[in-house]
């Protein structure tokens, strides 16, 4: 990991305060970057024109005791990386090639949204409990990277999938 990444990851925490989510622990931050340029942003939080977890007052996930890793349908909101591939469509952007900076391991659906996209590399900061996502992006040859800040312990070194 560079000085790049390590700005790059920072500015993934700061866009995971945008988000609509009330479960401790799920503020999702995603940043896609091509040639060192930030292209698009995105957090998780219910889509345009939709009252979110935070405006109804309660997370449907935690009221239908669903765990974390399951049934990505059943909630309001969109994933953080899903809204940042949105985005760059939305602005007509090509993101073929760039690389997707995640405050964690993107889910499975987010993972194949992420190859069809063209993004090349994911750098996450926190793992999540959903272990396809690894088969695919190992079989598609999308790089997966671990982002270990400095001084946390050589155990956490980056985990690597070609």
């Amino acid at each position: 990991m560079d000085k790049w990444d390590h700005r790059f990851m920072e500015m993934t925490r700061l866009v995971s305060e945008w988000t609509s989510c009330m479960q401790p622990g799920r503020a999702i931050g995603a940043v896609i970057v091509k040639d060192k340029r930030v292209v698009t942003t995105g957090y998780n939080g219910a889509p345009a024109g939709m009252r979110t977890c935070k405006e109804r007052g309660e997370c449907l996930r935690r009221k239908l005791n669903i765990p974390s890793g399951t049934r990505a349908e059943v909630c309001y909101a969109i994933h953080a990386e899903q809204n940042a591939v949105i985005q760059a469509a939305k602005l007509g952007v090509s993101i073929e090639g760039a690389t997707i900076y995640c405050t964690h391991q993107p889910c499975s659906v987010c993972a194949r949204i992420i190859a069809n996209a063209g993004i090349v590399r994911v750098v996450y900061e926190h793992g999540y409990p959903d272990d396809f996502t690894l088969e695919i992006l190992n079989e598609i040859g999308i790089k997966l990277e671990k982002y270990v800040r400095d001084g946390e312990p050589a155990s956490d070194a980056p985990v690597q999938a070609f």
